[in-house]
């Protein structure tokens, strides 16, 4: 059995767009069809309040939606806040030694002696590359995911080894 979650995020609604329903969403997702007319997310983790996307269009960095649900301003306003999932089966695969978000929060971090730097609890998008955020007992760790530094992942296994680096990932 695995431990992947049900749910992946894909979008968070930041606010209210104009006073037709449409709102602007912050794209958590690189599948550019994420959003497209026809698709279907979910606002929350469940399968209770689904959203069929109208149509969109990019706005300032970020993603403008109109849904069929969502007929005027104070609906859209309802949404403000909410995270925007779609099953985790409906992932499309990557190549080797990629990983979707969601595969990785959990995995458990060690440093190739052994030593236990937390689960992985969040991961940050930078220009140059990810950064992931372990949380363990001496406290917060970021690990920059380079080649240089991940020595393996085994998502199957939740967990994932890392080189220990001087000021890094060693005390």
């Amino acid at each position: 059995m695995t431990s992947e979650p049900d749910w992946v995020a894909v979008g968070r609604i930041a606010r209210a767009h104009g006073v037709k329903g449409e709102v602007s969403v912050v794209p958590l997702s690189d599948v550019s069809s994420r959003f497209d007319a026809g698709a279907r997310v979910f606002a929350g983790a469940t399968e209770d309040r689904p959203l069929t996307v109208s149509s969109s269009r990019p706005h300032a960095g970020r993603v403008l939606v109109s849904f069929d649900e969502v007929a005027d301003r104070d609906a859209a306003e309802r949404l403000r806040g909410e995270y925007l999932f779609v099953p985790a089966a409906s992932t499309p695969p990557l190549p080797d030694g990629e990983y979707w978000p969601h595969e990785l929060i959990g995995c458990q971090v060690v440093t190739e002696d052994g030593r236990p730097l937390g689960p992985i609890r969040e991961i940050l998008r930078t220009q140059a590359n990810d950064v992931w955020v372990a949380a363990g007992p001496d406290g917060e760790v970021l690990i920059p995911a380079l080649v240089d530094i991940v020595v393996s992942v085994d998502v199957e296994a939740r967990g994932v080894v890392v080189r220990s680096v001087p000021g890094l990932t060693a005390p």
